[in-house]
């Protein structure tokens, strides 16, 4: 087991940087540090860092995020593929841009109510209990709702995202390999997400429905690639040629089930003051 600690940041760097200026010196202007795949497994006193911006950590045995507090300048942070159970202590990270928790052991995205500036979260993949799926607190939804751009939600097995269309500037989802099976849920999401310009869904059930993209095309009129494949105002305009031809046909169709249904039921009237009253001289004969 390795503890992150500033000895551990003088094992890693050359000695030739090392004998460059003073080793107090290098931790204060330091603003990139990578440590990743070095088996850590505790995030010990950092705080000589004052300066870092982008930490990698990932590919290690981390559990808990932790000491943090003197990070205020971070940018990104890249935890992904630890032991992380919980998103927490992340309070005083408030330049923080982009976080990276694939591969985890999450199974509440919470603990960003305080920070407003997140534009990433990757939090695909984590290794949640049988039959279980990715939950997000409103809390920290409510937070990224102005900031976040890009969410990568994949292989969580998500079946809704109605509680994510508070994500209002989002521009690129990626949830791959979930359990999305509706798309008159997903019609509903898409017009809140006007910023949308991406979005993969492969691997859900949903993808497996008639007419799946060409209704997904047609609901936005910002994406401008489905699963990868390009979308082209062409094939856009057709879909919506198409909707709306379609639309005035039933409308059409209702229009004539309407009227004949009120020519049936004047002749029934017609038939019964026949019945009732005999017939009038000149009135012509009712046929239904």
């Amino acid at each position: 087991m390795v503890q992150l600690t500033v000895d551990l940041i003088a094992r890693s760097i050359s000695h030739k940087n090392r004998s460059e200026e003073d080793f107090g010196q290098y931790l204060r202007k330091i603003t990139h540090l990578n440590l990743s795949a070095k088996n850590i497994d505790t995030i010990g006193d950092l705080s000589s860092c004052k300066n870092l911006r982008v930490l990698y950590l990932y590919d290690n045995q981390i559990s808990q995020i932790q000491n943090l507090d003197f990070a205020s300048n971070i940018t990104h942070l890249y935890l992904q593929n630890n032991c992380i159970s919980c998103m927490e202590n992340l309070s005083s990270l408030k330049k923080l841009e982009k976080l990276y928790l694939g591969g985890n052991y999450i199974t509440v995205v919470e603990g960003l109510d305080k920070i407003e500036d997140i534009r990433e979260l990757h939090i695909e993949s984590q290794h949640l209990p049988h039959s279980e799926k990715l939950l997000f607190d409103p809390r920290s939804l409510r937070s990224l709702a102005k900031s976040l751009s890009v969410l990568n939600i994949s292989n969580n097995n998500i079946d809704e995202l109605d509680e994510l269309a508070v994500l209002e500037n989002l521009s690129y989802l990626r949830a791959v390999d979930n359990q999305l099976q509706h798309i008159k849920d997903l019609e509903v999401v898409l017009n809140k997400w006007t910023k949308l310009r991406r979005m993969e869904l492969a691997g859900n059930p949903i993808c497996n429905k008639p007419k799946y993209r060409d209704r997904i095309v047609v609901q936005s009129q910002t994406l401008e690639s489905l699963d990868g494949k390009e979308i082209k105002e062409m094939e856009r305009q057709f879909l919506m040629n198409w909707k709306a031809s379609k639309a005035a046909r039933k409308t059409n169709k209702e229009k004539m089930t309407n009227e004949h249904a009120a020519h049936l039921h004047l002749c029934k009237q017609m038939n019964q003051l026949l019945h009732i009253y005999g017939p009038f001289k000149g009135f012509p004969k009712i046929c239904v």
